[in-house]
C-alpha cells in the first residue's frame, strides 16, 4: 500500500480529482487536506499561493495508473506528484483497499 500525493490551487479541482480517483477505482480513499500556503519557484521567480493537498491511499499495483489518470487532469504543466510507502499497514485495511482498486 501506498500514499500518492499532488497539490492543487483550486479547492472544487482538488474535489474533483479525489472523487473522480475514488469513483475509477484507482484509488481507495482520497483526502483532500485543509487549505495551505504551497512556496515554490516559477519563471525564476518565489511564488507563493493558496492550495490543497490531495492525498490518495491506493496499492502499489494502482499506483502507475492513477499516476497516469491524475496527470491527465491535472491543472499544471509538471505536476506534484509524490508517493510514499504506507509501513505497517493492517491486513484487514490493506485487504479493504485492494477490494476497493480492483476494476469492476
Amino acid at each position: 500500500m501506498v500514499i500518492a500525493q499532488t497539490t492543487v490551487t483550486d479547492e472544487a479541482k482538488a474535489y474533483e480529482i479525489a472523487q473522480g480517483a475514488v469513483e475509477a477505482r484507482l484509488a481507495a480513499a482520497a483526502d483532500v487536506e485543509a487549505r495551505m500556503t504551497l512556496f515554490h519557484w516559477s519563471k525564476d521567480a518565489l511564488r507563493h499561493e493558496r492550495g490543497y493537498r490531495v492525498s490518495f491511499t491506493t496499492t502499489t499495483e494502482r499506483a502507475a495508473n492513477l499516476e497516469a489518470w491524475v496527470h491527465g487532469r491535472h491543472p499544471y504543466d509538471v505536476p506534484q506528484w509524490i508517493v510514499l510507502p504506507a509501513a505497517g499497514t493492517s491486513d484487514a485495511y490493506l485487504a479493504w483497499a485492494v477490494q476497493e482498486t480492483t476494476p469492476r
